[in-house]
């Protein structure tokens, strides 16, 4: 299923003249630079096709044969590769060089085309290229040797930006003939010993990596050997492994990093109004990257949603491909598919679960980068879990509940910080209300902010212990260190330890405050306590403490609000009641 949504992917894109896929048999390459060469095969001059400034310099992209994949031995490509091989240097000192430099000469003789640009190149070859490049005392050069780099050639004059153009773009099919069943096609065929690497994967080798491969006699059957247990016509094998490079290229916008996962993704043909392929990564990315061009996706969702802009054709499939490095192999961490609709209600709700109420300057939505950072040490991703990532999205794309890693991690990095933060508590509340959804429980759901009315003992724990705190911010301003610092991780795992003496202590603290004040406490820790009834648990789970830390955030948010806010949610309560 996988390897035929790419081969249509490519098949769509290659009917279309204005994606610019490369043809059968070729590949669009960055190639740093050209050597510039006569009719007669002199060489002229290098010229440099990078852009840019130091190391974020790029080199044009050409359109070249395709590459063959080299693991051990000798294989030269066709009118371009890196110097070692295009032009006979020896840089590295290698014994071999000899052998490399033939073996590209002998490429290019396999050739049969008689064009004038091709027979230059031949001319320059049997010249001594480097003793002639040496005479020209070229300042690029050295540079060149230092790293070893891809080149191809020009010649002055040409019609031709490369002499690559210069070949037809027709692949040869008479090697698609022969007695297997491709699994893609349906076709006889003959299949593809090899398949070209894929490259973009994060943690793969820079060489690419096999999402297709079988290369020990323990993964091989009925006496089939490599790629022919899984047979893959050359023209198959080409169209999936050219539209998954497309997707995995270094600026393609259908390509999403998660952790260790690479996502990307794509529709299977174009669609009218809302352009949901567009803003898909931009759900996924983080704020940090263009904080403007997230707000505007997530918006763009709702409105679609909530308007006739929305594709209804169910027969349009979106496709979402997880991968991830596994040695010289590409993992698959998930695969799936569903109509634009079925997917965008499902993140539209993945939103809807993790909002809660905020301060006036933070975004509405929380990235899927916020989320994870928040659960680890540093803020830093790559303290993330290696499957946590990979785990969430599922969640969100199937609309199952949260992995429990998620929610456990959240609470004990609370713990350790004493850091009840907005994202931490969006997890927790996501994560809770998912659960009881998805079993249907029975449980209370947890609210955006302060519900009085729940009256699940963790959470009116929770509410308690901030309103203890804030009693002490007010009698001691510019206080270092609350009883949050010194208190919090006993009293959202084992209250009964902690609570009586905190108790006690705020009679202390209400007694230096103004009458008006102090009254307004004692009315909200009384109604608090109403439903606790003088007793405090011996111990709380793990949920428990997610539950408490909520109420906790919930009440702190509540200080902050002005009177007219308060206000309006008790009216608005009070006609829900209604």
């Amino acid at each position: 299923m996988i390897l035929q949504a790419l081969y249509e992917l490519y098949e769509r894109k290659a009917a279309d003249p204005e994606s610019k896929i490369a043809p059968e048999g070729w590949e669009w390459k960055e190639i740093p630079f050209l050597a510039v060469i006569d009719n007669e095969g002199n060489f002229l001059r290098f010229e440099d096709t990078r852009e840019g400034e130091g190391r974020k310099k790029r080199a044009k992209r050409f359109l070249v044969p395709q590459g063959e994949k080299r693991t051990v031995g000798i294989k030269a490509f066709l009118l371009w590769d890196n110097i070692e091989y295009a032009l006979g240097a020896n840089p590295r000192k290698r014994e071999d060089i000899k052998q490399r430099f033939t073996a590209f000469q002998e490429k290019l003789a396999e050739v049969a085309v008689v064009h004038p640009d091709v027979q230059a190149v031949v001319k320059f070859l049997n010249k001594n290229p480097v003793e002639q490049i040496e005479k020209s005392d070229s300042p690029l050069w050295q540079e060149m040797l230092e790293g070893n780099v891809f080149i191809t050639f020009k010649v002055d004059g040409s019609e031709f930006a490369t002499v690559c153009d210069a070949l037809p773009k027709k692949a040869d099919l008479s090697a698609l003939f022969g007695g297997d069943t491709c699994l893609i096609t349906g076709e006889k065929v003959q299949a593809a010993r090899l398949h070209p690497a894929v490259k973009g994967v994060r943690g793969t080798n820079t060489s690419g990596a096999a999402i297709v491969s079988f290369n020990l006699p323990a993964f091989c059957s009925y006496e089939k050997a490599q790629n022919s247990n899984a047979p893959v016509s050359e023209k198959a094998t080409f169209a999936y492994t050219t539209a998954l490079n497309v997707l995995l290229g270094k600026d393609s916008p259908n390509k999403v990093g998660i952790g260790d996962t690479t996502i990307i993704f794509w529709v299977q043909k174009k669609t009218r109004g809302y352009n949901f392929e567009s803003d898909f990564a931009w759900f996924f990315k983080s704020d940090k990257d263009d904080p403007d061009r997230n707000i505007q996706a997530v918006k763009g969702l709702y409105e679609a949603l909530y308007s006739s802009k929305m594709p209804l054709d169910e027969n349009n499939r979106f496709y979402v491909l997880g991968l991830a490095p596994n040695a010289a192999r590409i993992s698959v961490r998930f695969w799936k598919t569903g109509t634009i609709r079925e997917f965008a209600e499902k993140i539209r709700q993945h939103f809807e679960d993790f909002s809660i109420v905020h301060g006036p300057k933070d975004h509405d939505h929380l990235s899927l980068y916020q989320i994870l950072t928040s659960t680890v040490l540093n803020y830093k991703m790559d303290n993330v879990p290696p499957n946590l990532a990979s785990a969430v999205v599922v969640s969100i794309l199937d609309g199952l509940p949260y992995p429990q890693t998620l929610l456990h991690q959240c609470v004990r990095r609370i713990r350790a910080e004493q850091q009840v933060t907005r994202a931490r508590t969006a997890i927790l509340k996501a994560c809770i209300n998912r659960f009881n959804r998805f079993y249907n429980k029975s449980e209370k759901e947890v609210l955006m902010s302060l519900d009085k009315s729940n009256t699940n003992a963790a959470y009116r724990l929770g509410r308690l212990f901030a309103v203890l705190e804030k009693i002490q911010e007010e009698a001691a301003p510019g206080i270092n260190a609350t009883i949050r610092d010194r208190f919090y991780g006993a009293a959202s795992s084992t209250p009964v330890t902690v609570f009586p003496r905190l108790l006690k202590l705020k009679n202390h603290h209400l007694a230096k405050l103004n009458p008006g004040r102090k009254i307004n406490f004692e009315k909200e820790i009384g109604e608090i306590c109403d439903e606790l009834k003088d007793t405090f648990p011996g111990h709380l789970t793990l949920d428990a403490q997610a539950r408490f830390a909520v109420g906790y955030y919930h009440q702190r948010q509540d200080f902050f609000k002005k009177k007219s806010e308060k206000n309006s949610n008790l009216n608005e309560a009070i006609e829900e009641d209604l």
